[in-house]
């Protein structure tokens, strides 16, 4: 069993940042992509950021400039730096991670999410 747990969210006025961070624990053999994803409420689950093992990353046109994902591979962890927050981030973020399992099974595993709010 693989778990994803992320922290580092939280209530920000507009212009500010935040950092956060998704730790994965378990019978984890490598991880190949991780992710970031956001839902708002009334909308669809939409790719924020990811990155590759070999750390390629790709970004939402709509936070390009302000996000930055990074992932730690010894730990296990992403990291989503966010600045110049907007009220139109606000969601609940999810990670994700794509992990092949000591069993030599694959499987893309989500975390719980955490809420972001920005106030204007």
């Amino acid at each position: 069993q693989v778990q994803l747990v992320e922290s580092g969210g939280g209530l920000v006025q507009a212009g500010g940042s935040l950092r956060l961070s998704c730790a994965a624990s378990g019978s984890i053999f490598s991880i190949n992509s991780m992710g970031w994803y956001r839902q708002a409420p009334g909308k669809q689950r939409e790719l924020v950021a990811a990155i590759s093992s070999g750390g390629s990353t790709n970004y939402a046109d709509s936070v390009k400039g302000r996000f930055t994902i990074s992932r730690d591979n010894e730990k296990n962890t992403v990291y989503l730096q966010m600045n110049s927050l907007k009220p139109e981030d606000t969601a609940v973020y999810y990670c994700n991670a794509d992990v092949r399992r000591r069993d030599g099974s694959r499987y893309l595993y989500w975390g719980r999410g955490t809420q972001v709010t920005v106030s204007s």
